[in-house]
């Protein structure tokens, strides 16, 4: 069963990241050219503000996913109760707290950006924006967390996939008809209340046995405040550039961060629902069966790092290709950089190849035992971020994030390996060495091959990223194939069985 919702899981979040980025290209692009790139980057301040506001959630909803891995595996339905009803009444407190500091921030943020916007329309966008996710809190968001722990993130992901479109949609008519931003945001908070009414109406017909007015269980989620103190740290450092961009350099530097972040990002989304379509069985084994958890983390760290490297080296050889296109006709700020793909994509290998030992301390529960590391992390970002800014710029930013990432990166890998699966870091080491070579060798290869006469129009980009996907996506798997024989050995057999299986019940 879990095998099966963990394959639902990794298909249809695929496929909704295909339509999401089709969608996603188009409608910035719309905003840069109907609007200017002062409205763009007002969007992404206004984001990454609302973004600091979660912080209001206070660690409760990965508290829970925690809570609820055991009783899930062991289908204990009374406990998974006493843990949903401590949940949302949380999650209810949080909502009215999170209203009003919506109202403060739509009343102070049009004085601290200056923009030749009009106030009410920032003040309409940032109230918008925060209505969604009062939304969330209120009633959907302790469903969704039950239904991730069960392994049915795919249900959440078609759902989203159905509403991205629509709204997407939506926003390029409104677009080509001269609508401003407040617009859109309306719109778009039309559709969140229709998410909200479907996935209500999902959980009364498909978990009639929930019942939230049992006693709550406040212990189970008692490490709610140690998660909370991991993202408040999370939350600077994530969103230390844009603000620090937005104080410093201006709207339109932002605008062109934004860009690489939105390109970026949706390989960094991709390979994000891949994980997640199985971080749900490695919790459950992780809280019910170690040897078996043993196996599944190899699995993951290996070809997680071979997923992550592979899609981030093709990307980082079409993007300024890609943006040369995507930008022309834009001039009021300059888009195309050679130096910064390199950057962005440091911070994301870092990041993203992390994954492992980050889930594992996750599912161990040590948030408490890590804060403070993750405290130190933001503050060498801020750190290096303001010290640097003045001289480099957007460069500057990107020092800071990159310092504090190779810190708690290799903290991580240490952390998880040695307290927690009892053995040397040594491997993990060596698959990072082997697949940064690759990645090198790779691109150096790619930078002799491609040339700006041969990627001169989108059809040209697209035939050559998908050889190029299929050749280098291939070249890491095999590669973590070759120093990871045993998880390979391990995945060839669970698909032949998987797959006789299949022939056998026909």
């Amino acid at each position: 069963m879990n095998a099966k919702r963990g394959f639902y899981n990794a298909i249809f979040g695929l496929l909704s990241q295909i339509i999401s980025i089709a969608l996603g290209i188009i409608i910035p692009r719309l905003v840069i050219v109907n609007l200017g790139s002062e409205s763009n980057g007002l969007l992404s301040s206004i984001n990454q503000a609302l973004v600091y506001l979660n912080l209001l959630e206070a660690g409760i909803g990965t508290a829970t996913l925690q809570a609820l891995y055991r009783p899930v595996a062991q289908k204990n339905h009374e406990d998974i109760n006493h843990v949903m009803s401590a949940t949302n009444l949380y999650y209810r407190k949080v909502g009215k707290y999170y209203f009003l500091a919506v109202c403060g921030l739509s009343a102070i943020f049009p004085f601290v950006v200056h923009s030749s916007l009009s106030p009410w329309i920032i003040v309409s966008v940032i109230m918008l924006s925060g209505l969604s996710q009062v939304i969330n809190f209120f009633f959907q968001g302790k469903y969704r967390i039950l239904m991730q722990v069960e392994g049915k993130s795919y249900i959440l992901t078609n759902l989203g996939t159905i509403v991205n479109t629509f709204s997407s949609i939506g926003k390029i008519i409104l677009l080509l008809n001269g609508a401003n931003i407040a617009v859109l945001q309306l719109m778009y908070f039309g559709f969140s209340v229709l998410q909200m009414i479907y996935i209500t109406r999902y959980i009364r017909k498909n978990y009639q046995w929930l019942d939230l007015s049992v006693k709550p269980d406040y212990e189970a989620i008692s490490q709610k405040n140690s998660v909370m103190v991991h993202q408040i740290s999370g939350l600077i450092f994530e969103n230390t550039d844009v603000l620090v961009l937005t104080v410093v350099c201006g709207l339109k530097t932002v605008s062109v961060y934004s860009m690489y972040v939105m390109l970026f990002g949706m390989v960094g989304t991709a390979i994000s629902t891949i994980n997640s379509s199985v971080s749900f069985a490695m919790g459950q084994a992780y809280n019910t069966d170690k040897k078996y958890f043993s196996k599944l983390y190899n699995i993951f760290e290996t070809y997680n790092m071979s997923l992550t490297f592979s899609l981030y080296c093709v990307a980082n050889i079409f993007i300024l290709p890609f943006l040369r296109l995507y930008t022309k006709g834009v001039s009021d700020v300059q888009y195309v950089d050679h130096l910064l793909p390199y950057l962005f994509i440091m911070t994301y290998l870092l990041s993203n190849g992390r994954s492992a030992a980050q889930r594992v301390i996750e599912y161990a529960g040590h948030f408490k035992l890590t804060q403070n590391r993750s405290i130190i992390e933001s503050a060498i970002n801020i750190c290096v971020s303001l010290v640097c800014v003045f001289k480099f710029g957007i460069y500057g930013v990107l020092f800071g994030t990159i310092a504090a990432l190779f810190y708690r990166t290799n903290d991580m890998i240490l952390y998880s390996s040695h307290k927690l699966l009892k053995r040397s870091a040594k491997n993990t080491y060596f698959k990072w060495l082997l697949n940064f070579i690759l990645f090198a060798v790779i691109m150096f290869v790619s930078n002799k091959l491609f040339d700006i006469t041969m990627l001169n129009s989108y059809i040209m980009i697209i035939i050559y990223a998908a050889i190029t996907g299929v050749v280098v996506v291939a070249a890491f798997f095999v590669m973590g194939s070759v120093i990871d024989k045993e998880s390979y050995l391990y995945c060839r057999d669970f698909i032949v069985r998987k797959i006789k299986l299949k022939f056998d019940r026909q």
